[in-house]
């Protein structure tokens, strides 16, 4: 599990380049101006920075986050080798993403072969249990030990978890996989058998995790079986009696909102029906959203928990996560229910808002943000304090920590205003203005005006990891696929 700070950063980015997990459709076309940038000029920088991180940021074929400003050090939540490589975002499927939009648009080979690599990668990366851990290790020695698919020595421990095996919907990292692999087997024409077998072990795992409810969780060790329904009931959620204001560690949450895990499961099965055709990711998608529906507390505070017990009531999750009501989880299920809707037409997705937004609008801070976490019943924010190790539940966020966010931006404006426009009769095959790529003359001159004359963009901070390395700046993944995906939409506009 990644950082809280980070977990947030890269939502944010997730929010602004992929449109809630998915990339956004192009804007309509423009015409060019005589001082606008030439399309020669934009394809010979976009063509320039894509060989640079392809050819000098890959490690054995994927990506990581970022590297040192001399290329020496790179590193994703963790630090990586020159065999390893980060497969959470914005790691190798984010990376493979972007050299597959340069293919699409500059139509050079050289960018599908460099897709392909990080495809490959993913391959040889796939668990045992389905999916993808955080990270993936190519060098042959380092793999021994994990249960990659391809290592059939590997034995689960007698008792407890099997950590070598961890499929993680967390942090988007397994679906963000998929939804790379699945797009590069559409683009190459479902040909290679290597990539077929892995996404269909990976779709199966995933589809046969999720809970009768409808829900996903974090993650697990083991290839799913399935649910029992007696188990894990289909139920409404309500209000537990009582609950601790003290962290219990007794990890009950099983039914995950929390950094977006659900919708982003979601997303991914509505691109594999679209992709393939198999309404059992359509029905899977279904049933997430009817999740959603039932996960919506009831008055006075009819929004959305980070994470829900059997019972589907809020509970702990880590020391910092309490049960309560989440703005952010809120616009998460608001924003994943109008996707549902814009998919398949079926307007009891859109129930929910009037009383939701009603509640979340009411529910900002004097400075507009919304708090992350909203006291159950009582409705009063809350955060903690640290003292030593612990961490205390308090209402005075100025004893608050800065590793976590526990005052937010709101969206609540760009969801009502979707909403708005959908139940108005808006086309739902339109993606709403907050999935739209900006690209105009001036960012695009000044994304080309920002690169060094080895192709690579600068970003001005240091490495989190191997001692704080490249204090001069760094390569970052996520300034990589921000920028390529602006030149490339400029040039489908320009077209």
């Amino acid at each position: 599990m990644t950082s809280p700070a980070k977990r947030i950063t890269r939502r944010r980015f997730a929010q602004l380049t992929l449109g809630s997990c998915l990339f956004a459709k192009s804007l309509p076309s423009m015409a060019a101006s005589a001082a606008d940038p030439t399309r020669a000029t934009v394809e010979a920088a976009l063509k320039k920075a894509a060989t640079f991180y392809a050819q000098n940021c890959s490690n054995s074929g994927g990506y990581a986050w970022r590297h040192s400003r001399d290329l020496r050090f790179s590193e994703g939540e963790g630090e990586t080798s020159k065999t390893s490589s980060w497969v959470q975002p914005p790691g190798t499927p984010s990376v493979g993403e972007a050299l597959l939009e340069v293919y699409e648009v500059t139509g050079d080979k050289q960018y599908l072969d460099a897709a392909r690599a990080a495809g490959n990668v993913l391959v040889k990366g796939q668990r045992l249990s389905g999916g993808w851990y955080y990270s993936v290790e190519m060098d042959s020695a380092k793999r021994a030990g994990e249960a990659y698919r391809d290592n059939p020595s590997h034995r689960p421990p007698k008792s407890g978890r099997d950590l070598k095996n961890l499929t993680m919907l967390d942090d988007d990292t397994s679906p963000a996989a998929l939804r790379f692999l699945m797009r590069l087997d559409k683009v190459t024409g479902f040909k290679d058998a290597a990539l077929k077998d892995c996404i269909n072990y990976a779709a199966k795992s995933i589809l046969t995790s999720q809970y009768p409810i409808g829900a996903f969780t974090h993650n697990y060790d083991r290839f799913p079986t399935g649910y029992d329904v007696r188990a894990f009931p289909v139920i409404k959620a309500s209000y537990p009696a009582t609950w601790s204001r003290t962290w219990p560690n007794d990890w009950t949450g099983i039914y995950h909102i929390n950094d977006n895990i659900s919708g982003c499961v979601m997303q991914t099965m509505l691109l594999a029906h679209e992709i393939y055709g198999d309404d059992r990711f359509l029905a899977a998608a279904k049933r997430t959203g009817d999740f959603f529906l039932l996960a919506q507390l009831p008055d006075p505070q009819p929004a959305w928990g980070q994470q829900y017990d059997s019972k589907m009531q809020p509970v702990w999750e880590r020391k910092f996560e309490p049960p309560a009501i989440s703005s952010l989880e809120s616009e998460y299920a608001l924003e994943s229910l109008i996707l549902l809707y814009r998919k398949t037409g079926d307007a009891k997705y859109l129930e929910p808002f009037p009383k939701a937004l009603a509640y979340l609008k009411k529910s900002k801070l004097r400075d507009g943000r919304l708090a992350r976490f909203y006291e159950l019943k009582t409705n009063k924010p809350l955060c903690f304090y640290v003292d030593g190790k612990a961490y205390h539940l308090t209402y005075d966020f100025s004893k608050a920590p800065d590793h976590y966010g526990f005052i937010v931006d709101s969206r609540i404006e760009q969801i009502e205003a979707e909403y708005n426009r959908l139940k108005n009769g808006g086309d739902r095959h339109e993606p709403p203005a907050s999935e739209r790529i900006s690209a105009t003359p001036a960012e695009v001159k000044a994304i080309i005006a920002s690169m060094d004359s080895r192709g690579a963009w600068i970003d001005a901070r240091s490495m989190k990891g191997h001692k704080k390395a490249s204090p001069e700046g760094v390569i970052q993944s996520e300034t990589f696929i921000k920028n390529v995906s602006i030149l490339c939409e400029y040039l489908r506009q320009t077209k």
